[in-house]
C-alpha cells in the first residue's frame, strides 16, 4: 500500500500544511481528523488499514489532511470571532488550494469527504458550504452543532459554518445530488446529533442513510467497520 508524504505552504493559512496520501490511483476521499487530530491519525487508529483492499486495487485514493483546531476551534486563548475566522482561513485552505489539486490529480469534477467525531463535523460543514465540489459525504460519530465553542458569541460567520442553522434556509441543487451518509452507533452519545441532522435533510427532501450500528460506542472500532463499507457505495 502506497503511502506519500507531502507539505506545502498554505497562503489561506500562512504556514506548512502537512498531508498523508494512500494510493497511486483511484478516486479521491478527503479524510478530515478527530479533535486536535493531526494527519497521521487514521493510519496510526487503523482507519486506513480498514480501507487497504480498496486503496491497493486502486479503487479509492485517500487524503489525510491536518487540522488547524488548536488555532480554531478550541483556541480557548482567542476571542470566538478570531476562532472561526481562523477556521475559516482554514476553510478557503482546502476549498482553494487543496481540492482543486485533487481534482486536477485524480482527473475528477467532485471527490468524497469524511471524518471521524469531528472530522464528521468539519466534511459535513465542507460538504455543504461546497457542494459542487463533493460527491459522496460520510460522517461517523458526529455532532453538527458548534455554538458550543463559541461561548455564547455569534454572527455571521458562526451562521455559516454551523450545520443545523444554515442548512434549513439554504437552497442549492448540489445538495440532492451528494450521496450522503451519517453514521453513528446505538451506544453513541453523537446519535441524537445524527437524528436530528437526518430530520433536517429529511424536511429538505435530501436522500441520505442515517445508518445506526446496533453495537458499539463513539470510538474507531465502529468507524473501522463504517469506512469500507462507505468506500463501497461509491
Amino acid at each position: 500500500m502506497q503511502e506519500h508524504y507531502r507539505k506545502w505552504y498554505s497562503h489561506h493559512l500562512g504556514r506548512d500544511i502537512e498531508m498523508l496520501v494512500y494510493g497511486d490511483w483511484g478516486y479521491p476521499v478527503l479524510l478530515f481528523p478527530t479533535t486536535l487530530g493531526r494527519y497521521y491519525e487514521a493510519k496510526d487508529f487503523k482507519l486506513i488499514d480498514s480501507a487497504r483492499w480498496f486503496i491497493e486495487n486502486r479503487k479509492v485514493k485517500i487524503y489525510c489532511i491536518d487540522s488547524i483546531d488548536r488555532d480554531s476551534w478550541y483556541a480557548k486563548h482567542l476571542h470566538p470571532s478570531v476562532r472561526i475566522q481562523n477556521h475559516i482561513f482554514y476553510d478557503k485552505m482546502v476549498n482553494d488550494e487543496l481540492v482543486p489539486w485533487i481534482q486536477h490529480e485524480c482527473q475528477v469534477g467532485k471527490i468524497a469527504v469524511g471524518g471521524c467525531s469531528f472530522g464528521g463535523f468539519q466534511a459535513l460543514n465542507f460538504a455543504f458550504r461546497h457542494p459542487e465540489k463533493v460527491a459522496h459525504l460520510w460522517s461517523m460519530g458526529a455532532k453538527f452543532d458548534i455554538k458550543s465553542f463559541m461561548n455564547g458569541y455569534y454572527d455571521d460567520n458562526v451562521y455559516f459554518n454551523n450545520p443545523p442553522d444554515y442548512i434549513p434556509n439554504a437552497n442549492n441543487d448540489q445538495f440532492y445530488q451528494m450521496k450522503i451518509i451519517l453514521g453513528t452507533s446505538e451506544h453513541d452519545f453523537c446519535k441524537p446529533a445524527n437524528y436530528a441532522m437526518s430530520e433536517i435533510l429529511n424536511r429538505k427532501g435530501i436522500h441520505h442513510w442515517l445508518d445506526v450500528r446496533p453495537w458499539g460506542e463513539h470510538d474507531w472500532p465502529v468507524w473501522r467497520e463504517m469506512f469500507p463499507h462507505y468506500l463501497s457505495t461509491i
